[in-house]
């Protein structure tokens, strides 16, 4: 008679957090000024108001927007604000920085917000891999989060995880 074989991860303590599970849907879109710049370097307020009050924001509709200046301008905070005041009907979630920073901001009120009350006291698996481009920083405010509470961390899979932390007795 051959043995049973148990499956030793399904029946531990292991708690698998996976940040993927956790990723917005929406589109991710950079809006670039530099061409509602005077040859890419100089705003000039009057013609930068007309585009602003001239541009479809429509199109922006359940959108995460990442404002930014890809010339090397000296861009006016408000002139970041004027296009905010467009967008905020529209957008999910607008940031001033690239798609990295978006992604930040986007992760770190998903964390702020995680309830984390059934990671108290248990081994937690952060899993590691995703299909979804979830920021590395996403990953250290996580830690930041359930190290207080957490009997132990772990990153990867179940089968092959790398310690991290594990709470003092």
């Amino acid at each position: 008679m051959a043995e049973e074989i148990i499956n030793r991860v399904a029946s531990s303590k292991l708690i698998t957090l996976d940040l993927e599970d956790f990723y917005p849907e929406g589109n991710r879109v950079v809006f670039d000024i530099k061409d509602w710049l005077f040859k890419e370097i100089i705003l000039k307020e009057k013609d930068f108001r007309a585009f602003v009050n001239d541009h479809n924001w429509n199109q922006y509709q359940g959108n995460y927007v990442a404002l930014t200046c890809s010339s090397d301008a000296i861009i006016p905070s408000w002139a970041y604000l004027l296009i905010t005041t467009k967008l905020a009907p529209f957008a999910k979630k607008i940031v001033v920085g690239n798609l990295e920073t978006l992604e930040t901001v986007i992760f770190e009120n998903i964390i702020n917000q995680l309830n984390i009350a059934i990671f108290k006291d248990k081994p937690v698996i952060l899993k590691g891999c995703s299909n979804k481009p979830i920021p590395a920083s996403a990953y250290t405010l996580l830690i930041q989060k359930l190290q207080p509470i957490a009997k132990s961390i772990l990153f990867g899979e179940a089968c092959s995880t790398v310690p991290l932390y594990k709470a003092s007795k």
